[in-house]
């Protein structure tokens, strides 16, 4: 992530995030569950404009930037973006305000470009942007592990978005984050079902395999750049609950499984589906077939350079 100045205000962009291998392993005692992923950050951002207030108040509000969220009003709240403190921003800047001490407002305007109960982590993301960015405004000097820390304490997966590198592999209830480096420069075409998931209902229908899958193979396929391998090696175990629980997740897969994608999965818990393409080129035909065949809601996007 990046902060800059803009007049009064400050200006960071959050990325969307991909699973590329989600394994759970089973329930922990602690009520989360046992997970193994493989996660990139992809070129889908939301923006956060921070204005400082002259009081001590933290404020929200959210903008369509290109994707509308749902309201209440017109598709049911299954998409509703919060603007108060169900918004994990605004739950995240008051947490770095009560551990630090600092007296501080903030205004936050959201402009929304990641769909939301999608698998992308977009609120995670954006919770993470606001632990950094006002950790350097409001001069608190936490280290990156402290903020990893406090991130984990909101959600899992907030911690990654403030690792130094954009492919990490998680573990424990996600907040476990080892970075890895991968040379290949992943393309995907993402697309979103008009509906979405509670997160915490596909969990609730997901039963842990017997056996062991782990990760490992498709980590060595992506560090040696067998692109073909990689793809035939990414795995979900929520993708078989989701696709109980919502018809539009096995559309998704049969709709992709009629292109040529090297390999294509659902996201986290979903609803957004994906596919790994070779190269921008054969990512922009993939998408444009999509939208052709009905997906009103299609990105191409790729992990950083």
């Amino acid at each position: 992530m990046r902060l800059r100045r803009s007049g009064r205000s400050w200006v960071v962009h959050t990325p969307a995030k991909l699973n590329l291998f989600l394994e759970v392993l089973g329930k922990r005692a602690d009520g989360f569950h046992e997970l193994e992923t493989v996660m990139v950050t992809v070129g889908l951002y939301d923006t956060l404009v921070l204005t400082e207030e002259s009081t001590p108040k933290i404020s929200l509000r959210c903008h369509d930037a290109g994707y509308a969220p749902r309201t209440e009003s017109n598709l049911g709240n299954s998409e509703q973006v919060p603007d108060g403190r169900d918004n994990l921003a605004v739950r995240a800047a008051e947490l770095l305000r009560a551990e630090t001490g600092a007296d501080r407002g903030i205004h936050i305007d959201l402009f929304k470009r990641i769909p939301a109960a999608a698998g992308l982590a977009g609120g995670s993301s954006d919770a993470a942007a606001m632990l950094f960015a006002l950790n350097r405004i409001w001069h608190t000097g936490l280290s990156r592990d402290e903020l990893q820390r406090l991130a984990s304490r909101i959600g899992s997966d907030i911690g990654f978005f403030l690792s130094p590198c954009p492919t990490a592999i998680c573990q424990g209830r996600g907040e476990v984050i080892r970075p890895l480096s991968a040379p290949l420069r992943l393309h995907f075409v993402i697309a979103k079902p008009e509906s979405g998931l509670s997160t915490s209902e596909v969990y609730r229908y997901c039963r842990p395999e017997q056996t062991r899958r782990g990760s490992r193979s498709l980590i060595e396929s992506l560090q040696r750049g067998d692109l073909k391998g990689a793809g035939r090696r990414m795995f979900n175990s929520l993708q078989s609950p989701a696709e109980a629980l919502n018809p539009d997740i096995e559309r998704l897969s049969a709709t992709f499984a009629r292109h040529p994608f090297v390999g294509h999965m659902m996201s986290g818990s979903g609803t957004a589906y994906f596919g790994v393409c070779r190269h921008r080129c054969e990512a922009r035909l993939a998408a444009a077939r999509l939208r052709a065949s009905g997906q009103s809601r299609v990105f191409v996007v790729e992990t950083p350079p």
